[in-house]
C-alpha cells in the first residue's frame, strides 16, 4: 500500500439515505434486481491524498472482502457564517466501493 496504512487510508464510513439505497440495490432501478445479483455499493470518507488503488487494497484488508470497482468524488468545502464572520468547511474525498456479488461490510448492516 505504498507506506500508507489501510486505517490511515479510511476514515469513517458515510451512512446516509443515497448510501443505504446503493448497498440494498447497487444504484439498479428498482424492480430490476434480485438479491442474488445485486453488487452492493457502500461510501467511505478517505484521505485526499489516496488514489484508487489504495483504497481498493485497504478495503480489501480491512474488511476481507472483494471489490469490483471504486469511483472516487471530491466534495468542496461549503462557506459558512456565524454572525459577522465566515469561513470555509474543510474539502474532502468520497469513494463510492462496488463489493463483488455476496459480498458485504458487517458494519453496514442493519442500518
Amino acid at each position: 500500500m505504498s507506506g500508507k496504512a489501510a486505517h490511515n487510508i479510511i476514515k469513517r464510513p458515510l451512512l446516509t439515505e443515497k448510501g443505504t439505497r446503493l448497498k440494498d440495490s447497487g444504484g439498479a432501478l428498482p424492480g430490476t434486481v434480485t438479491p442474488e445479483t445485486v453488487k452492493p455499493k457502500v461510501l467511505f470518507e478517505v484521505a485526499k491524498t489516496a488514489n484508487k488503488v489504495e483504497i481498493r487494497k485497504a478495503i480489501e484488508a480491512l474488511f476481507s472482502v472483494k471489490v469490483v470497482d471504486v469511483h472516487t468524488q471530491i466534495v468542496r468545502g461549503k462557506e459558512k457564517r456565524v454572525g459577522k464572520n465566515s469561513g470555509m468547511r474543510s474539502s474532502w474525498k468520497k469513494a463510492i466501493v462496488t463489493l463483488a456479488q455476496g459480498n458485504k461490510i458487517e458494519f453496514f448492516e442493519g442500518v
